[in-house]
């Protein structure tokens, strides 16, 4: 059984993970902070491990634009959870599928283990992640050829809905495509639960 958390800003909404995966204590996670590392968000990685930590989840952190493949293979099979950190989409997806990290990702996620997605974490699961180009920096990813994403889910994600920054970006996106896509939007207080085929929005 497939089961995603996909969230804006996970600080904001740490305690649904409580919720959907009460037994958290000493269970491990993988913490990919890649599409953070194009932008100036290392703050923002702290605050996202410190919240898992308090948690009581071990944290172990994978960046796969910089570690090998056996490396990357290890880490996403042994621990229980893949968390991604938000950053800039089309650099993670860049990231992801050079170092083969997306192959292994998809399979573990399909297998049944706990995904989370924050933002860009979020975006890159849907069937294509150009619609959030007005959202991210598309040159930051000059190798990415095409768009495609993982396509774990069938709908597109829009986080920081109101965000008083990333805000109107979001709403630009949604003037856009509300009726070509299926959106989710998702303020910075809301998560999406994806259980198999059943979708939830948390608050």
């Amino acid at each position: 059984m497939m089961k995603m958390l996909l969230v804006s800003m996970f600080q904001n909404v740490s305690k649904l993970l409580e919720k959907i995966e009460p037994d958290l204590r000493n269970k491990s996670v993988t913490y990919i902070p890649t599409a953070s590392v194009v932008e100036k968000l290392g703050f923002f990685v702290k605050i996202g491990k410190w919240n898992l930590r308090r948690l009581g989840l071990v944290v172990e952190e994978l960046d796969v634009s910089t570690s090998s493949y056996d490396t990357i293979v290890n880490t996403l099979i042994k621990n229980d959870i893949i968390y991604i950190a938000g950053g800039n989409t089309f650099y993670l997806l860049q990231e992801l599928r050079k170092s083969g990290a997306d192959k292994i990702l998809t399979q573990e996620v399909k297998k049944g283990k706990l995904f989370i997605g924050e933002s860009a974490g979020a975006i890159v699961m849907a069937p294509d992640i150009g619609y959030s180009a007005v959202m991210d920096c598309v040159e930051k990813a000059p190798g990415l050829k095409d768009y495609v994403g993982l396509g774990l889910i069938d709908f597109y994600v829009v986080p920081h809905y109101k965000n008083w920054k990333m805000g109107k970006a979001a709403m630009k996106i949604i003037n856009a495509y509300s009726d070509s896509l299926e959106l989710k939007i998702i303020s910075d207080n809301q998560a999406i639960l994806v259980e198999d085929n059943e979708v939830r929005i948390l608050e």
